[in-house]
């Protein structure tokens, strides 16, 4: 299939918000800036880098847990409030590569129970208010592989993840997929896909996000 009748089966979808997550590693960012080039979409990314308790958490995870996952939230709602309140009218679709919940599935793992319970309420005060998306793209990677795209990208303060951490976000993400009765979700095995590097296989997750029509719940693809 062609990248010409790609987006014409984009034109007729109703995708209007498209959230692409995973585990880090996973590629969700560098997916998202294809498919926003190819698609003509507004793109929203994760600010991560400009978090200043990232790399001091890397190093102390007790110790910075707490306001780094609260800078996160703060920065993830106010990005997003401002970038869906607007609609462009120039790019129909926007894509982001994260999703709000993000914030708490990594703070499940990083906060201590007294402090998890007190981030929950902050958190459910604000998630009511923000738009959710038409679809929701879950890319699973095993995670030997996510080791190895951490290592090839070679960031520093990523270089002390561990599989053991790599696992258990996996299950927090999987746990909240499961969870989810009104979301329209789509789970896509990307561990044989070389979109980056592979036309063929870039169009078969462009082919599985806008040639199909999904209903809420969710759906899973291998390649």
């Amino acid at each position: 299939m062609s990248l010409l009748l790609l987006l014409s089966i984009h034109k007729m979808s109703n995708l209007r918000f498209l959230v692409i997550e995973g585990n880090i590693g996973a590629g969700k960012t560098t997916l998202s800036q294809k498919i926003a080039a190819d698609f003509n979409a507004k793109l929203i990314l994760e600010r991560f880098a400009e978090n200043p308790f990232l790399p001091k958490f890397y190093e102390n995870p007790e110790r910075y847990s707490f306001p780094l996952e609260l800078a996160f939230l703060a920065d993830r709602y106010q990005q997003l409030k401002e970038e869906l309140s607007n609609p462009d009218l120039f790019h129909p679709l926007t894509i982001a590569d994260y999703f709000f919940m993000k914030s708490l599935i990594f703070s499940k793992q990083t906060l201590s129970d007294d402090e998890y319970n007190l981030f929950r309420q902050l958190f459910e005060i604000i998630y009511k208010s923000l738009p959710k998306p038409d679809l929701f793209v879950y890319l699973s990677m095993t995670t030997k592989r996510l080791l190895y795209q951490i290592n090839l990208r070679g960031r520093t303060y990523e270089q002390n993840i561990t599989a053991q951490y790599l696992e258990k976000i996996n299950s927090s993400y999987l746990d909240f997929i499961k969870q989810q009765n009104q979301l329209t979700i789509l789970i896509i095995d990307v561990n044989n896909l070389n979109f980056v590097n592979n036309f063929e296989h870039y169009q078969k997750i462009t082919k599985a996000i806008f040639s199909n029509d999904y209903k809420p719940g969710t759906t899973t693809i291998i390649h």
